[in-house]
């Protein structure tokens, strides 16, 4: 299928690494330009470079999206490269277990301006060449949102807040033919993922016990499953689709756990 991304320009926020690397990779691969958005310089150049490999094209920014101002330039240096923005992928995050019984005010907020904040400051610089391109936005959510984790208050609250802003971003941006959609990950094996793991005192037996949880094939989804996700949602392959927030999980948060195991 021709998912009709060739030249597109695909802003995606945390695409150095894990998850964001994966949709990078994927809308290079179908021709867009992939735009990573990253916290260092190096970790980007890195994924530039396997892209390159790849016969891709992608393109850099270090920028450190908990500041607005920052956001708002990065923005600017897409537009100033490229002149246009065709897509947006709000991915950049982290589950920083800032609880409720051991958290704190200044903990919270930081967390919401790591996971949240950007999502909504993003979106709205990049809204003037969406509206030009009639472009896609997708935001990256977590499973947090809704199955709850323990010990991670505000990374739950920001998922649910992407949740939200989808929805509600989808109906807004109705007029202007931009169509808003999320994609919910639960259990997906990333960099991030592998180095908790390793913090545990079990890992090799946690690990098989979360996948044994996992109903399809007992197995965590890869991030190149994520990609081709919202490298669909991007496209105009999937045209009528808005609103929408999908699950990527194998059926890790809708089907009976005891499916799993039978």
């Amino acid at each position: 299928m021709d998912l009709h991304l060739k030249d597109k320009v695909i802003i995606i926020t945390g695409g150095a690494k894990g998850i964001g690397y994966g949709i990078a990779e994927t809308v290079a691969k179908e021709g867009a330009i992939a735009v990573i958005i990253g916290r260092k310089k190096e970790d980007n150049q890195k994924a530039i470079d396997q892209i390159n490999s790849l016969n891709g094209q992608a393109f850099g920014i270090e920028a450190e999206l908990t500041d607005p101002k920052v956001c708002e330039k990065a923005v600017q240096s897409v537009i100033k490269e490229f002149g246009k923005i065709d897509g947006l992928v709000n991915n950049a995050g982290l589950n920083d277990g800032v609880g409720l019984e051991h958290g704190s005010y200044e903990g919270f907020m930081l967390s919401l301006h790591r996971n949240l904040v950007h999502y909504y400051l993003m979106a709205h610089y990049a809204l003037p060449e969406l509206k030009k391109s009639k472009g896609s936005i997708v935001n990256i959510s977590s499973k947090t949102a809704e199955t709850g984790q323990g010990n991670t208050s505000a990374y739950a609250a920001a998922n649910g807040g992407r949740n939200a802003l989808t929805r509600e971003w989808a109906v807004e941006m109705l007029k202007y033919g931009i169509r808003v959609n999320a994609l919910v990950v639960a259990e997906c094996w990333t960099p991030q993922y592998e180095n908790w793991i390793k913090t545990l005192q079990n890992p090799k037996e946690t690990l098989d016990k979360i996948t044994a949880n996992i109903p399809l094939e007992n197995r965590m989804t890869t991030i190149y499953e994520i990609g081709s996700t919202v490298a669909f949602l991007l496209s105009s392959q999937s045209s009528h689709t808005t609103g929408q927030i999908l699950y990527v999980d194998g059926g890790y948060v809708h089907l009976d756990r005891a499916l799993a195991n039978a």
